[in-house]
C-alpha cells in the first residue's frame, strides 16, 4: 500500500508527497491521525498526489501521515436504505439511528456506465403522471429522462414533489431523490411530504444540500445513481429516479475545479464540464433486468436558456418542460410555458394518433395566440377577423385547461389536488379545439 506525508494545505485540497508506491487516480487515502478519508484527484511530479479532503475536516495537519487502502470511494448497498436518508458516503441523516450494513456489498460510487451490448428496449411505456401539461405536452415514458427547466422561485421543486406523490403512487416502483446543492428547508418538507402520504417505504433519500462542501454535494449524484444501479441490475427493479438540481451538480463540480486551480472554459465552468454531464447521465439508462426513468431539475441563472450549462444538460434528456416567471405571475400553476416545452417522445409511435394530432393542432393554436397577442394589444380582440378571435379564445381557453390544483400544495393553496387520467386530458383537449 502507498504511504505519504501532507505537504501542503489549500483549503479542501492537499498535496501529498509518497516515498515508493504512488495510489491509483479516485483511490480512498486515510490520513493516519485524524482517520480522515482523502480522494486522490491527480497524481503529479513524479511522487505527488492531489487530494481533496471529502469531510472537510479542519484537524488536519502538514507532516500528517497518509496511507493508502487500495480502493476506491465505495458505499453499501441493499433494502436497508429504502425509507431512509443518507449523505454522499451511503451514512444516515434522518436521526433515526445507524444503518446495519455489515454483510452488504459494496459498490464504487465512481464507476462507468455499465454496458448492455445489443440490448434493445422495450416497447414505449407510457406512465401517466396526472398532470396535464406533463402528460400532453411531455409524455412520461418509461426508461426515459425529463429535465424540469427554470429560473428561482417558479416551482421546480414543487412539481418535482408532485411527480413523486403521483407517480410513486400509482406505479409502485422504487422512488430515488437526490438532493443536490438545494435548500435544506425544501429537503426536509419533500421528507415531511413523503412521510405524511406514507410513501416514504417505496423511497431512498439522498442529500448533499447547501450546507455542506462542494466535494460531497458534487459526489451525492454518483452515490444516489450507484444504489439505483444495484436495485435495477441485481433485484430487476424499475427505478423512479428524481435529481434536484442538475445545474447544482455543475455548480458543485465548478468549485472544486477552482479548487484544484483549473483553467476555466470559454463558458465559465469547468473545463470537464461535458464528460462530468455525460458519465452521470449515462449512467441512468435501462437494462434487460430493470429500467431507471429520470426526472431532473436544472435551475436556470438569471433565467436565461443558453446558459452553456443548461444547453449541455439538456442535450441529454428526452423531454424538457420550461417554467415560466411569466406565467407564474399570471397565477398558473404549474408554471409551465407551453410553446418553449417539447419532448422527442411526442410522436404517433409513442403516445398514438389521436394524441399526436392533437398536440400538432394545439401547438398550433398556441402558436397563433402569441402571435396575435401583439396586435391586441394595438387595436384590441374586436378588430380581429371572427377566424382569428375564434383561434385566439381556444388557445386562452388551452391555457386555462392546463393550469391545475396540486395534491402536495394543498394545505398552502386550499384547493384540493387534481389527478387527471391521460384519457379524461384528451378528451379535454378535444372538447376546446373542436
Amino acid at each position: 500500500m502507498s504511504r505519504g506525508y501532507i505537504q501542503a494545505i489549500h483549503d479542501l485540497v492537499l498535496h501529498v508527497e509518497f516515498d515508493d508506491d504512488l495510489p491509483a487516480v479516485h483511490e480512498m487515502l486515510m490520513v493516519e491521525q485524524t482517520k480522515t478519508p482523502l480522494l486522490v484527484e491527480t497524481v503529479y511530479g513524479g511522487n505527488k498526489a492531489l487530494c481533496l479532503n471529502i469531510r472537510g475536516d479542519r484537524t488536519i495537519q502538514k507532516r500528517m501521515v497518509v496511507n493508502g487502502t487500495g480502493r476506491t470511494i465505495e458505499i453499501p448497498v441493499g433494502d436497508v436504505f429504502i425509507g431512509r436518508v443518507v449523505n454522499a458516503m451511503g451514512e444516515p441523516i434522518d436521526g433515526i439511528g445507524p444503518i446495519e450494513d455489515s454483510g452488504l456489498p459494496r459498490r464504487s460510487i465512481l464507476q462507468p456506465p455499465a454496458s448492455f451490448g445489443s440490448f434493445q428496449a422495450a416497447k414505449p411505456e407510457i406512465l401517466e403522471t396526472g398532470i396535464k401539461v406533463i402528460d400532453f405536452f411531455t409524455p412520461f415514458v418509461k426508461g426515459r429522462k425529463i429535465g424540469i427547466i427554470g429560473g428561482a422561485g417558479v416551482g421546480k421543486t414543487v412539481l418535482t414533489m408532485e411527480l413523486i406523490h403521483n407517480i410513486a403512487k400509482s406505479s409502485g416502483s422504487l422512488s430515488f431523490f437526490a438532493g443536490i446543492g438545494e435548500r435544506i428547508r425544501e429537503g426536509h418538507e419533500l421528507y415531511e411530504t413523503l412521510k405524511g402520504r406514507d410513501l416514504l417505504k417505496n423511497t431512498v433519500m439522498f442529500f448533499g444540500q447547501m450546507d455542506q462542501n462542494p466535494i460531497q454535494r458534487s459526489l451525492v449524484g454518483a452515490s444516489a445513481v450507484t444504489l439505483a444501479e444495484y436495485f435495477r441490475d441485481e433485484q430487476g427493479k424499475d427505478i423512479l429516479f428524481f435529481a434536484d438540481n442538475m445545474y447544482r451538480y455543475v455548480q458543485a463540480k465548478n468549485e472544486v475545479s477552482t479548487l484544484l486551480n483549473q483553467v476555466p472554459s470559454e463558458g465559465g465552468y469547468e473545463p470537464t464540464i461535458f464528460s462530468d454531464v455525460k458519465q452521470l447521465q449515462d449512467r441512468l439508462s435501462s437494462s434487460e433486468r430493470g429500467s431507471i426513468t429520470a426526472v431532473q431539475t436544472i435551475y436556470v441563472p438569471a433565467d436565461d436558456l443558453s446558459d452553456p450549462a443548461v444547453q449541455m444538460i439538456q442535450h441529454e434528456l428526452d423531454s424538457t418542460i420550461v417554467l415560466s416567471r411569466q406565467v407564474a405571475e399570471q397565477g398558473i400553476r404549474p408554471a409551465v410555458d407551453l410553446i418553449r416545452s417539447s419532448s422527442s417522445l411526442l410522436s404517433p409511435d409513442v403516445v398514438g394518433d389521436r394524441h399526436y394530432v392533437l398536440s400538432v393542432q394545439v401547438q398550433a393554436l398556441l402558436q397563433k395566440h402569441e402571435s396575435l397577442k401583439g396586435i391586441i394589444a394595438i387595436i384590441g380582440e374586436n378588430e380581429l377577423s371572427a377566424a382569428d378571435r375564434a383561434d385566439y379564445a381556444k388557445a386562452k381557453r388551452l391555457i386555462q385547461y392546463f393550469s391545475q390544483h396540486l395534491h402536495v400544495v394543498e394545505n398552502q393553496s386550499a384547493y384540493k389536488g387534481e389527478f387527471i387520467n391521460r384519457e379524461d386530458m384528451l378528451k379535454g383537449v378535444e372538447e376546446i379545439i373542436v
